[in-house]
């Protein structure tokens, strides 16, 4: 079995801001599992764990219920990558329909 050792991924850039933060507690309060939030921002679920425990954003409020995403758990990147590849197949079906039902010029 071969080992993966030594090389670390670049980090992806992605940080948490003070909304992020806010968001993050409301999702939590709903009793979203820290997991599902992790994945509709992007980061780490570290980057979670942190912000539930107070040791990052512990100044920020939580997001009302109003302004929150919908709870997940959300789809895969690979599911949505799929979608919107079949979308945009489905649009250029669209185009070329819609070009054979516009009228020729007389």
């Amino acid at each position: 079995m071969a080992r993966f050792v030594g090389r670390r991924a670049r980090p992806s850039g992605i940080v948490l801001d003070e909304t992020d933060a806010a968001s993050v507690k409301g999702m939590l309060l709903r009793g979203d599992r820290q997991h599902d939030i992790a994945a509709w921002f992007g980061v780490n679920g570290g980057r979670v764990a942190e912000v539930a425990s107070g040791d990052a954003f512990d100044w920020v409020v939580p997001a009302p219920d109003g302004d929150l995403p919908p709870p997940g758990p959300y789809p895969a990147a690979r599911l949505l990558t799929a979608t919107v590849v079949a979308l945009v197949g489905a649009q250029a079906a669209l185009a070329a329909a819609q070009s054979l039902l516009k009228p020729t010029a007389a």
